[in-house]
């Protein structure tokens, strides 16, 4: 794959003009998919597709096309020609752009990921043998992500990584189901047994009788998976320098110095240990780190090549929507296994769902609970909850209302295979928050 990439791109380099400049961004994958149901295996499949974005420059202006690749040589060849006919075409007719900015010092980089997964069969295996006597349902993805760029400069970038993704419910009844996940680049068999286990301790407390709690403010350990709900809802807006600029971010507060958050709270944007590549569609080598939020307090952000030029900033290697793609927040103190212990009175918050803005100047967020929420009483489970909606800011939960952040943290993948799998991944623990308000 790599060798025909950068063939290509030399093909490409020997097609364009002096004054026009190309950048070239891959995107394939291998990957299978295993759709379970009650525990069998019910449907099982495999993508193998290659795309190409293929950008053509030349004084300010810059029209992009995008193309799906066979790998027979001659018939890609011949759609770059035609794409760049096309391209030359609509460049007439753009506007310049005054915010184009492309990397002009050519950086090639490698990153080949070690290879650690199991076959599917063992996998599929041990899901089917620790799973047997309950209705699971989930969906495995598993496989080879690749990622290249190439520009007229002669940079070239390449980016692999075999990595797996296990979303799975152990289902009860109605709506009541009790949801994990295991995702990673090497697959542990003793750690995806612990997983189970525990969710199949909570599917037996699932099957009693629901306890109705009145709206109200109540100690809550919020588990990682909703922990990732949160900070993907702050992710849309809060990190990137354009809204933090233009004033619409829902962490303004934090970023002018009017508001701080809890003193263990430290996010960055860590693209070395992700599984995203570390460049992005211009052809800029993204920083190895990037803090977000330090001690609390507002410590930077992400920023796109075009933010770069629109504020006279250098960039971070930034994706355009200045989300972050590998958002990790520092571990705590509080052992896992002494989480129930340290909760005593309070709530077991499994996921959260439907996360939205209700206030956004005030980081208010608003959503449901969802998928094993429990009572819990003394340090022991009790009952399930009913789903009940919550409506908190931002600056409480993770502001003086947190309590403790676990010592472990959960590497969560994004599940997304809208177009193809993504690399988006946080490693994230979970928190132990006191007065989470609960609505409705």
């Amino acid at each position: 794959m790599q060798t025909y990439f950068y063939q290509l791109a030399d093909f490409i380099g020997t097609q364009t003009r002096s004054e026009e400049t190309y950048l070239a961004y891959l995107s394939a994958e291998e990957s299978n998919f295993v759709r379970f149901n009650q525990c069998l295996v019910r449907q099982a499949g495999s993508v193998k597709q290659t795309g190409l974005t293929l950008s053509l420059i030349a004084q300010q202006r810059r029209a992009e096309s995008h193309l799906t690749l066979s790998g027979q040589r001659e018939d890609d060849r011949g759609l770059v020609l035609a794409a760049l006919d096309a391209l030359r075409r609509d460049l007439a007719d753009l506007p310049e752009d005054p915010y184009l900015l492309f990397n002009q010092i050519p950086q090639s980089t490698e990153r080949i990921g070690e290879s650690g997964l199991a076959s599917d069969a063992d996998i599929l295996d041990q899901v089917v043998t620790l799973g047997q006597g309950k209705d699971l349902v989930g969906i495995y993805a598993a496989g080879t992500i690749y990622k290249g760029f190439a520009n007229s400069l002669g940079q070239r970038n390449w980016h692999r990584v075999d990595n797996f993704n296990f979303e799975w419910c152990l289902y009860h009844a109605a709506d009541k189901a009790v949801k994990n996940s295991y995702a990673g680049t090497h697959w542990d068999g003793g750690e995806f047994a612990r997983k189970m286990a525990a969710s199949s301790e909570q599917l037996a407390v699932l099957k009693r009788a629901p306890k109705q709690l009145a709206p109200g403010q109540y100690r809550a350990y919020l588990a990682p998976s909703a922990m990732n709900e949160i900070l993907g809802l702050l992710s849309w807006e809060a990190f990137g320098i354009k809204t933090q600029r233009n004033k619409q971010s829902p962490l303004l507060k934090l970023e002018d110095g009017s508001a701080a958050l809890n003193a263990s709270v430290d996010l960055q944007e860590n693209s070395q240990d992700g599984i995203a590549p570390g460049f992005q569609a211009d052809g800029f080598i993204k920083s190895a780190t990037v803090p977000l939020i330090s001690r609390g307090h507002h410590a930077g952000a992400l920023v796109s090549p075009r933010s770069a030029r629109e504020f006279a900033l250098e960039t971070n290697g930034a994706n355009s929507a200045e989300a972050p793609e590998a958002l990790e927040m520092a571990a705590g103190y509080m052992h896992r296994d002494d989480v129930l212990k340290t909760l005593g009175t309070g709530i077991l918050i499994g996921n959260l769902h439907y996360l939205n803005f209700s206030d956004r100047r005030a980081c208010r967020m608003t959503g449901m609970t969802r998928f094993a929420t429990f009572w819990v009483e003394k340090g022991v489970i009790q009952a399930p909850l009913n789903v009940m909606r919550f409506d908190d800011s931002a600056y409480r939960v993770l502001g003086d209302n947190l309590l403790a952040l676990t010592a472990e943290r959960e590497l969560i993948l994004d599940s997304g295979t809208y177009g193809e799998r993504s690399t988006g991944s946080a490693r994230l623990p979970g928190a132990l928050v006191k007065d989470f308000a609960l609505t409705l």
